[in-house]
């Protein structure tokens, strides 16, 4: 048979905004809650970005009845008059035309959170339809874009039904913007409150000022957020619970020609750093050159500040950045033009420029603060915790030492513990950490010994949240993990080392599962954070009944699935409940709970790194009032609810991702 001749006529060029509905995960990452959520960020973007330049102060975000969202700012209204070449109004051309926008120079804007300006066409491009209201110039305009099907099938996205036309009489200034999600990219969802509101809150924290306003029509449930301080109020915010070593959070806002950077940070008796840095008011979780250039500068003004005042004695060594940071909060907050982002998810900033300048600047504002003698207190209360880390920093390398020796005498330590996997393919390779022997036995026996490792627990790990780094290493259960998955941990973690694709948590579905559950991702939270930010951990979902009879057998996994197992079983059935693992014998735990092609897994992400931090201080630490508090108003123990809602397939046995 010839081989089919490729011509130009082969090649397929898409119209207008056909390439997002195609291609959706090129722009918006996935189609799941995340991606659902992201066009309505594209569209609140917009509109920070106005107010964050000076035009307007207040967000208003509605949850209407009929599935869509509606984004009202008071900034100037995007431009309405006809595009020099496009021949459109520029309306027209900002929701149906990618890469098109005023964010590419600084005449318009000094600093944007849009790079590609995609934002609003993707919006509208992924919408059943996307209505856009202006006002400007004491005139309201309005146009509608729709997405629609031919007689052929073919879909045809974000086209307008009429141009821009004028409708009215404005006494104000702004753009509304009311959209529909299309269901058929995205399924039937719906749009989070709680999700929203997250986001919307750290927002109003990083954009003095700014009033964002939430209302969801559909459950009467409305949220303000509003602040003047600030990322003080934000590290406020965040150490809510923790014990803060002194009054205020220090402060410091400042500029040059290329950035603007404003930080806060205080200091907490916890044993663990928690800097979050934003740039354009985009999260980076994974850090970057900001960050590197924060760090350096702090730790050298403390380290001179501590020469200059005594408190390092002459033959004593420098203290380490590590030192100074245990316990610190921080939050940085840039604002920058041609930003550059890397890394695993794009949230790293690879701007070399922005390490030198939040250095230089870091540097010099933090040498002021250090000057003033009203900052004595604050800068000693820092020095003499960086002093103690520095004891607890040089004991945790003893443990560790200590914990590579068992490592080498033949992983010592996981003698009777670990059952390997046989394969050394690491992308198949799996790790279930099973609650309790009498699981871990059946899992063992059950297990692919090929791609499947076991390491039972046999008794619940220390809560890191509440102990040093050198207790954490005492903990035999937690020195098993360190040995089992190879990385190393804190400091000196390497993912490269990882000998496992997946780190499966399989615990009872009874509060003390969920306890130790809680338990090890605040240990991975802390200690092993690429393990999550990289997707490596999970949770095993094992059946809560087995409604049965003669000619018939479901495993149930939710108190919702219930009642449709007992309809479909029909009379004489019978109900069996599973309260452990460990009543489940070695078959049946891997039909139901270790079968790839069976098998429901939980994927474990960090979505807000901030509230992620808020909520481990809340459930792990120590204040007691807050926790009950948080349990009392949040806590609902419908796993369905818990586990289930807004989850999208991931691969044949993944069931979606638990938002950290």
């Amino acid at each position: 048979m010839a081989e089919k001749e490729y011509k130009s006529k082969d090649i397929v060029v898409l119209d207008g905004l056909d390439a997002v509905r195609l291609r959706p995960g090129m722009y918006i990452g996935t189609t799941s809650a995340r991606g659902y959520h992201h066009i309505l960020w594209e569209i609140v973007d917009n509109a920070i970005d106005e107010i964050s330049n000076g035009h307007g102060d207040t967000i208003k975000i509605f949850l209407n009845k009929d599935g869509s969202a509606t984004v009202e700012d008071n900034g100037r209204g995007i431009p309405v008059d006809m595009h020099p070449t496009l021949h459109k109004s520029g309306v027209e051309v900002v929701y149906t035309t990618l890469h098109a926008g005023g964010k590419f120079n600084n005449e318009n804007y000094k600093f944007s959170g849009g790079l590609h300006g995609v934002g609003a066409s993707v919006t509208n491009a992924l919408s059943r339809w996307c209505k856009v209201t202006v006002n400007k110039g004491g005139k309201q305009y309005f146009i509608e874009f729709h997405s629609f099907e031919d007689e052929k099938g073919k879909i045809h996205s974000g086209i307008p039904v009429a141009p821009l036309k004028e409708v009215g009489v404005a006494k104000t200034t702004g753009t509304i913007v009311t959209f529909l999600p299309d269901d058929r990219v995205f399924g039937q969802q719906s749009f989070n409150f709680e999700t929203i509101s997250r986001r919307a809150r750290e927002l109003a924290f990083l954009n003095k000022g700014l009033k964002i306003i939430i209302e969801d029509k559909i459950n009467n449930q409305t949220e303000k957020y509003h602040y003047e301080g600030g990322t003080v109020d934000f590290v406020n915010y965040l150490v809510e619970g923790k014990n803060a070593l002194f009054k205020n959070p220090m402060f410091f806002h400042t500029s040059s020609k290329l950035i603007d950077l404003e930080v806060s940070f205080i200091s907490t008796d916890s044993y663990t750093e928690n800097t979050f840095s934003y740039v354009n008011n985009i999260p980076t979780t994974e850090g970057g050159m900001h960050e590197i250039g924060f760090k350096s500068a702090f730790t050298k003004a403390f380290n001179d500040y501590a020469r200059a005042n005594n408190l390092l004695k002459e033959k004593e060594q420098n203290l380490l950045g590590e030192d100074f940071r245990e316990g610190l909060v921080t939050v940085i907050n840039l604002k920058m033009n041609n930003v550059q982002f890397e890394g695993q998810t794009k949230t790293k900033l690879g701007n070399p420029e922005a390490r030198t300048e939040v250095e230089t600047l870091t540097l010099q504002e933090l040498t002021k603060i250090l000057a003033d003698k009203k900052n004595a207190t604050m800068a000693e209360v820092i020095v003499d915790k960086a002093v103690q880390a520095m004891k607890v920093r040089l004991a945790a390398k003893k443990a560790k030492e200590l914990t590579r020796a068992k490592n080498n005498a033949e992983n010592f330590n996981l003698v009777g513990k670990l059952a390997s996997s046989t394969s050394r393919d690491r992308e198949k390779s799996e790790l279930f950490i099973v609650e309790g022997d009498s699981a871990g036995g059946s899992a063992k026996q059950g297990r692919d010994r090929k791609y499947q490792a076991i390491l039972p627990l046999r008794g619940k790990p220390l809560n890191a949240e509440k102990k040093r780094v050198d207790q954490v290493l005492a903990n035999e259960e937690i020195r098993t993990i360190i040995s089992a998955l190879d990385t190393g941990f804190g400091e000196d973690f390497d993912l490269s080392s990882l000998r496992y694709n997946k780190v499966i948590i399989l615990s009872d579905a009874d509060q003390d599962g969920a306890h130790i559950r809680a338990i090890l991702l605040t240990f991975f939270y802390r200690y092993m954070k690429p393990l999550i930010t990289d997707g490596h951990v999970f949770i095993g979902l094992p059946p809560l009944y087995k409604v049965y009879k003669k000619d018939y057998e479901k495993y149930v996994y939710s108190d919702a699935e219930l009642a449709d197992a007992v309809a479909s079983a029909g009379k004489g059935y019978m109900i069996q409940r599973y309260k452990g693992l460990g009543e489940m014998n070695p078959e049946q735990l891997w039909e139901t709970t270790m079968d790839p092609d069976n098998r429901t897994l939980i994927q474990v992400t960090i979505e807000d790194a901030a509230q992620a931090e808020k909520m481990i201080t809340t459930l792990m630490g120590d204040d007691i009032e807050e926790r009950k508090a948080y349990i009392s108003e949040h806590a609902n123990f419908d796993r369905e609810d818990t586990f289930m809602r807004d989850y999208k397939k991931l691969d044949k046995n993944t069931v979606g991702e638990a938002a950290f």
